[in-house]
């Protein structure tokens, strides 16, 4: 954002996640903003953690939850 010639931040915190994320998009040199983004993340402890076998059966299981995620199913 500029006023007057001089430049000043958007209000990050304000920023729903959808606006942040399209601003880290747009304005992919803005460390500021990336950290904030990233800020934002669930905690590990609220993350949901596969362990898949590298072989092509633990490819297919992995295609399926993504394909259940997307899909809004888990």
């Amino acid at each position: 954002m500029e006023i007057g010639g001089l430049s000043m931040k958007p209000n990050f915190e304000a920023m729903t996640w959808a606006e942040l994320r399209a601003y880290v998009l747009k304005h992919r040199e803005d460390d500021e903003a990336f950290q904030a983004f990233i800020g934002r993340r669930s905690p590990d402890s609220e993350a949901t953690w596969y362990n898949f076998p590298m072989t092509e059966e633990g490819r297919q299981q992995m295609a399926e939850v993504f394909r259940r995620k997307m899909n809004g199913e888990l």
